[in-house]
């Protein structure tokens, strides 16, 4: 069987790791598909976090 060619992603927020005065405990994290032909480099996207309470930058983490 052939490997496809979409990944599934994590996107993790940037703020929540780094900000212990946040609105609460956790990180946010997103799930998502990249095609790995065209996009070969690691996906930077402006998300909402719930727990910033802002949109922040989300980062693709392995």
């Amino acid at each position: 069987m052939a490997k496809g060619v979409r990944l599934i992603i994590t996107l993790e927020c940037t703020e929540c790791r780094s900000n212990p005065a946040k609105r609460s405990a956790g990180v946010s994290r997103y799930t998502t598909t990249k095609n790995r032909r065209n996009t070969t480099a690691r996906l930077e996207l402006n998300k909402f976090c719930p727990h910033c309470n802002k949109h922040t930058v989300h980062k693709e983490i392995k």
